[in-house]
């Protein structure tokens, strides 16, 4: 069978170098590719030349230096690429606390993924949003 991540395109903005490249690896594992960022600036940055079709998904770390992952994702939602109005945005943090979770929603996220990813748990919010 084949994966329901399979085929996927992935920008993900993660800080942490070895994070960085399990996720990778996970994604990867399971047909997906993934472009990782490793600041919310970088991926902003990043964002603002992106085409329709370029990716599915952007997977947001919360907590990152230079810009964290809330204050991107607005600065995504209301940014010059009208993409990114619509791209789901799923946020990564080690602190699945409700007060976090709404803090996500309300920067603009999709939906919330508790580190370390399991990727079930990425499968079962991609069936909420597609």
């Amino acid at each position: 069978t084949t994966s329901p991540l399979s085929g996927m395109k992935f920008l993900c903005a993660e800080d942490n170098a070895i994070n960085a490249e399990i996720l990778e690896m996970l994604l990867e594992s399971k047909g997906a590719s993934c472009t990782v960022c490793s600041n919310g600036q970088e991926i902003v940055d990043a964002f603002a030349s992106v085409k329709p079709g370029e990716y599915d998904m952007i997977l947001m770390d919360v907590q990152m230096p230079v810009m964290d992952g809330l204050e991107a994702t607005r600065r995504i939602r209301n940014g010059e690429n009208p993409l990114g109005k619509t791209i789901p945005i799923l946020a990564m943090t080690a602190n699945a606390f409700d007060e976090d979770r709404r803090n996500a929603l309300e920067s603009g996220m999709t939906g919330f993924l508790s580190k370390p990813i399991v990727i079930g748990d990425l499968v079962q919010e991609l069936r909420k949003i597609l």
